[in-house]
């Protein structure tokens, strides 16, 4: 996983080790930036990513190494507060840099990684100084493209922000005009971001030319931009509703109070018990046991479907303060790599094997293998890649209101899906360290890898 697009330098991976090289030409002005005032601030305030340089001799490439960020994720996977706060930082940034003669060359989501649940800046080479006497913003449209007009998609159409996966360049107002009624083309900020802006397409377009205008003024009118775009972004805000899965934990009928509390007593238990540095949450819902899991003292990321019940669980990460990175994220069909020859974006699966102590599974387990129809030890295999040593694993009996409603009439396909097969599966991956019933039925397991 890399970059080679940007005439600067290229990233690449070496080992453990993110490492950056500075071509000759503009090594001096970028290690003279890092050096400075605003990067060391936002640097030492984690909005921009910890950066060591390692070799600096003039007329040669520079090298940089940055700190790793411990799950990368890209914007297809991020939840709307996420996307939004991603574009915050980035206006944020751009408004400050200002402030210093430099401004943003570049504005996408792809300059951005979520640290927990909080976004940090990456790309240490999109700051460039900037012409005193100009008032643009190059990267204007650009933010518009990948950050706004998506979030008005997601907002206005219910796109999802997870079609932006084959957008890298995000959309043009002509993409989503088609699909707008002629009153919401003109109620802000569709009437800013959509009509307006192919109303002036239609214009003869003359020579392009930067206008030029006084440092105070051109300092004036982009601070004035950044303002307006801050204001359309804060005016995208989706409509609050509770989705499918947003409100399961407090509505499951199938679960008592003496239910939850047993459940959360073993997971707890047995965190408290292994202390596991990284932990996945597989269906983490709104992160109850995500949060349980930070509580003592993991590094958690957290995927779920239900793009709703992510958002919730990142709202609850990002207030409390806790390191939980919740992704919308399907384990049974997982977000493929992308990019050039595929190897610019990873996988889900790839940035995942290997990198944490212990899985969570919790109410899951019946999913995959009903809905998914995925086989069992094919689901234990996808673990062990996962996991380099522990497991909490829920499993629901047929008996289970929840399972029979998932078989739809269908019983007889899933007579094998007992507790003594999914047991055999378990054995031949993990040994069973502890394994507890709930009232309502269910089984919750502990196991430990085999090596």
């Amino acid at each position: 996983m890399g970059t080679f697009r940007d005439p600067k330098g290229r990233l690449y991976r070496d080992g453990d080790r993110i490492l950056r090289d500075i071509y000759p030409d503009d090594a001096a002005s970028v290690l003279e930036w890092l050096s400075s005032p605003p990067a060391q601030r936002w640097i030492e305030q984690r909005r921009l990513v910890p950066t060591q340089i390692l070799a600096s001799e003039p007329g040669q490439p520079a090298l940089l190494e940055h700190e790793r960020i411990f799950f990368p994720s890209f914007p297809w996977e991020w939840t709307p507060g996420q996307w939004k706060d991603a574009a915050s930082l980035t206006l944020d940034l751009c408004e400050e840099s200002i402030e210093h003669g430099l401004i943003l060359k570049d504005a996408t989501p792809l300059n951005i990684l979520f640290s927990g649940p909080n976004p940090i800046f990456v790309d240490v080479l999109s700051f460039e100084p900037r012409d005193p006497r100009s008032p643009l913003w190059i990267a204007y449209a650009q933010f518009i493209r990948t950050f706004l007009l998506p979030l008005c998609a997601f907002v206005h159409l219910g796109w999802p922000l997870s079609a932006t996966l084959q957008r890298r360049d995000g959309y043009e107002p002509a993409d989503l005009a088609p699909f707008l009624s002629r009153l919401s083309r003109w109620r802000s900020p569709l009437r800013s971001l959509v009509t307006l802006p192919m109303l002036l397409e239609k214009r003869v377009r003359g020579e392009a030319r930067r206008p030029e205008v006084s440092e105070e003024l051109s300092t004036f009118a982009l601070k004035r931009l950044l303002r307006s775009t801050r204001k359309m972004l804060h005016a995208l805000a989706p409509s609050v509703r509770a989705s499918r899965w947003s409100d399961y934990t407090r509505t499951a009928a199938h679960y008592k109070s003496t239910d939850h509390d047993a459940k959360q007593a073993f997971v707890r238990g047995a965190l408290e018990r292994i202390r596991p540095t990284n932990v996945l949450d597989v269906g983490a819902n709104t992160g109850v046991y995500s949060r349980i899991a930070a509580e003592t003292g993991a590094n958690v990321v957290a995927w779920d479907t239900d793009v709703h019940a992510a958002d919730l669980n990142w709202q609850a990460a990002r207030t409390s303060g806790l390191s939980i990175l919740p992704l919308v994220a399907d384990f049974a069909r997982p977000t493929p790599a992308l990019g050039w020859q595929n190897r610019e974006c990873a996988g889900l699966l790839d940035r995942a094997k290997g990198r944490f102590d212990c899985v969570l599974m919790l109410g899951v387990l019946h999913h995959l293998l009903v809905t998914d129809q995925i086989p069992m030890d094919a689901i234990v295999e996808q673990l062990r890649q996962i996991s380099n040593r522990w497991v909490i694993i829920e499993w629901i009996p047929k008996e289970d209101s929840q399972f029979d409603e998932l078989c739809r009439g269908r019983e007889q396909l899933y007579g094998h899906l007992i507790e003594q097969n999914f047991l055999q599966a378990l054995s031949t991956k993990f040994a069973v360290r502890s394994r507890d019933q709930l009232p309502n039925g269910r089984t919750l397991w502990l196991a430990e890898a085999i090596d």
